[in-house]
């Protein structure tokens, strides 16, 4: 690989002969892996269905390794949302971070979607989850992650980090900023990050760490925990602005102790020689299998200095919550479709935009949100058209089988690849609304009549082939 000069030059510097073993791993090639989505079943489980090998990932009892060659994505079981597939390293910063039931936790740098779907699943639906994204298109990718993997308690948001803020001051447990960085350690798996690579491009990211930074502060609870990541091994964007940042606020930084992930924090590259440095984390490309990332665990030891003084202004909310008589459609399809222990556990808490019904999640108040741009408030129920009320995708994804009253349980591949490709299904089913699934588990929406079952999987997610 053609690494830039600048980057050799320093990380010589830095490493001394061990910078020659940095650079001959870019030669080597990428890892994969997928993680098990534990909202829908246990590792071991999934390793059973699939059909390819499987090994596993010492830090992150979830995650497996895949041989290259493999395509997960083209398996049923991927648009079933058993599994993310997530590059192994990646795991480690929502290790580190362990989120448990019941926790109020931000992705504060969300998109794609791959931590914060992580996050979901240790959450095991109890709780709040805020995964947020600033830029637009890719706001929407995380947002499609987030239905596929049947999530029914995040919260996607479109907005500045300082905006959350103004709503979110000092509400979160936990937070993760896995921080946009300088991508030294994708290179060998992200050819831009390698193009796009200059000095220049680190300062301009330590700036946009240090703003993250400040505004992760002021959204974290006193007592709670903030994990920094990025994917660098700048010593600027990682050991010295930890630094940094520990000498202004009061955290206390934290050990991180991952199997298989014995590389730390080099005091010897901060600006003051602080020692707790060194209880970070540094995941080294020629000492794992996986890419290269620096993780920092930090408590949060005090509240803030300053108050929440500021102003809300724009992006006000559509939401509105939904009265009975507006209700009737989704009542009707609700009673005749989907298991009553289901839809009675959020019927306190459903809310209109537009035409389009959504759950908020449990304990979230409506004027907590009204003032953020908003991508997903919850669950998002469906969409009520003349006279019906049409189910969406992520109310599909979000039930079990077994929670539906009308299903169409797909045996065979061929019959899976025939649905998620958006063609209609020769198969006998009662009339109304069908739940389709794939050996077990949802696939998306049909609706039977007259001897077929009409496809209602997304357009926008249609396959094209196998």
């Amino acid at each position: 690989m053609n690494l830039p000069q600048d980057f050799i030059d320093k990380m010589k510097i830095l490493m001394g002969k061990g910078s020659d073993e940095l650079f001959n791993s870019y030669d080597q090639p990428e890892s994969k892996g997928i993680r098990t989505n534990t909202l829908k079943l246990a590792p071991e489980k999934l390793s059973g269905k699939l059909p390819f090998e499987t090994q596993k990932v010492n830090w992150c009892h979830e995650g497996f390794y895949i041989d290259s060659t493999i395509r997960p994505g083209k398996n049923p079981y991927y648009y079933c949302g058993l599994y993310y597939v997530q590059e192994p390293t990646a795991m480690a910063a929502v290790e580190a971070l362990s989120p448990e039931p019941g926790d109020w936790v931000l992705d504060l740098c969300a998109a794609p979607g791959g931590k914060s779907t992580q996050i979901a699943a240790k959450l095991q639906g109890r709780g709040l989850l805020v995964a947020n994204e600033l830029v637009n298109s890719r706001a929407g990718i995380l947002s499609t992650n987030i239905e596929r993997m049947g999530i029914a308690n995040a919260v996607v948001t479109n907005e500045f980090p300082e905006r959350l803020a103004d709503s979110f001051y000092q509400r979160f447990d936990k937070i993760l900023v896995d921080a946009p960085c300088s991508g030294e350690g994708m290179f060998r798996k992200d050819p831009g990050a390698l193009s796009d690579w200059s000095l220049e491009r680190v300062d301009r990211c330590v700036g946009k760490q240090e703003k993250i930074l400040e505004t992760a502060h002021r959204l974290l609870k006193p007592g709670g925990v903030l994990v920094y990541a990025t994917c660098t091994f700048s010593p600027e964007e990682n050991e010295q602005i930890i630094e940094a940042f520990i000498n202004k606020y009061s955290y206390e930084l934290k050990s991180i102790e991952l199997t298989g992930l014995e590389d730390h924090g080099r005091v010897e590259w901060t600006r003051k020689n602080t020692k707790s440095i060194e209880n970070a984390l540094r995941i080294m490309p020629m000492k794992v299998k996986g890419e290269g990332h620096f993780i920092a665990k930090l408590v949060k030891v005090g509240p803030c200095s300053d108050e929440n003084n500021a102003k809300q202004g724009y992006a006000k909310s559509r939401l509105k919550k939904a009265t009975r008589a507006e209700l009737q459609d989704y009542e009707s399809f609700a009673r005749d479709s989907l298991d009553k222990d289901f839809y009675k556990s959020f019927e306190h808490r459903l809310y209109l935009s537009g035409e389009h019904l959504y759950a908020l999640p449990e304990g979230l108040a409506l004027e907590t949100i009204s003032n953020l741009k908003v991508l997903r408030p919850g669950l998002h129920l469906g969409e009520f058209k003349k006279n019906r009320f049409e189910p969406s995708y992520a109310l599909a994804m979000a039930l079990k089988l077994s929670e539906a009253k009308n299903v169409c349980d797909l045996k065979e591949e061929d019959q899976a690849y025939h649905y998620l490709k958006g063609e209609a299904l020769n198969l006998v089913a009662e009339k109304g609304w069908v739940l389709i699934g794939y050996q077990g588990d949802s696939l998306g929406f049909g609706k039977a009549s007259e001897g077929i079952i009409k496809n209602h999987y997304p357009k926008g997610l249609r396959i094209r082939k196998k």
